[in-house]
């Protein structure tokens, strides 16, 4: 039986004077990403995005809704295969101000909404992909 260990994070969006922003992380590999983490004892998974987005960017929101949930298995050095589950979710930001927390990833940005597909496009996991695509559709952005 595999270990199994759920993660949750999000794709944050704000309007800023009418215009759609949303928010990418540059993670510690240099990698275009989205904030997520491990989920704590005691947590719901929407808590866990919260909190992950909150730590890792500075940055606090409201659940809107539930994006997708990306599922695969790695090899932990210590517990051998372990089935991950990363719950995402689409979050408006509601308060904070852009602070990455740097013992964890090395940037945060705000990027209007094609730019930010461009820049997963171009330096983002791929299976990023169909996160943030689902994420704008249900912002009425096509990409």
């Amino acid at each position: 039986m595999n270990r199994k260990e759920i993660s949750a994070g999000g794709v944050v969006y704000r309007q800023v004077d009418g215009y759609l922003q949303i928010q990418l992380i540059q993670d510690r590999y240099s990698k275009i990403s989205l904030p997520k983490g491990k989920m704590e004892a005691g947590e719901t998974v929407e808590e866990t995005a919260l909190r992950e987005i909150l730590e890792e960017t500075g940055i606090s929101g409201r659940i809107v809704s539930p994006v997708d949930i990306i599922a695969y298995t790695y090899n932990h050095p210590q517990y051998g295969r372990v089935d991950k589950e990363v719950h995402y979710y689409l979050v408006e930001a509601s308060g904070g101000a852009l602070k990455p927390q740097l013992e964890e990833i090395n940037g945060v940005e705000w990027y209007e909404p094609l730019q930010a597909w461009s820049r997963q496009q171009s330096n983002g996991y791929r299976n990023n992909d169909p996160i943030l695509r689902r994420a704008l559709s249900l912002l009425n952005i096509e990409v």
